[in-house]
């Protein structure tokens, strides 16, 4: 693999690594400084007892936050923490659409698209940003260390024979 590629590769890693950190710390954020509002969209879902409401609203977005501000630092683990919150999101999208409710999606603010078609935007683009972080550990774990070199190379010897 060329220098050229190596670098373009390395550079499409950070970039999605800050921007995807940058999106959970804005959400975060956003949820943090009005948990009631936050705690309203979750009791919609009707997934969450009750009692376990008020920690919720106020732990995941402090989750949120604080796991994208260690993906930003490129922290170890970070990613994985990412990446079960995204399969999360994906599951409750998931189950609003099936289920048909009508709500926000909540995953911002009260600016979020209104209605069914706030969950299927959210749920698409819940689904890029898990190919972002699929895409940050794929770098990690084989484009950094060469390792897909490798790969081709063993590929091409057993299509040879």
């Amino acid at each position: 693999m060329s220098i050229e590629r190596k670098r373009i590769l390395y550079l499409i890693s950070v970039t999605a690594r800050v921007v995807l950190g940058a999106v959970f710390v804005y959400a975060g954020f956003i949820k943090l400084i009005d948990p009631k509002a936050f705690a309203v969209f979750i009791s919609r879902y009707d997934i969450v007892p009750q009692i376990l409401l008020v920690p919720v609203a106020i732990g995941l977005p402090a989750l949120e936050f604080l796991a994208g501000l260690a993906l930003i630092m490129n922290i170890r683990g970070s990613l994985t923490v990412i990446f079960s919150l995204l399969f999360l999101f994906v599951s409750v999208l998931g189950y609003g659409i099936l289920n048909n409710l009508n709500v926000d999606c909540g995953c911002f603010s009260e600016e979020d698209i209104k209605g069914f078609n706030s969950l299927r935007i959210a749920f698409y683009r819940d689904l890029i940003m898990i190919a972002m972080a699929s895409y940050i550990y794929a770098y990690r774990r084989f484009l950094r260390q060469g390792k897909v070199s490798r790969i081709f190379r063993l590929k091409n010897k057993y299509q040879e024979e």
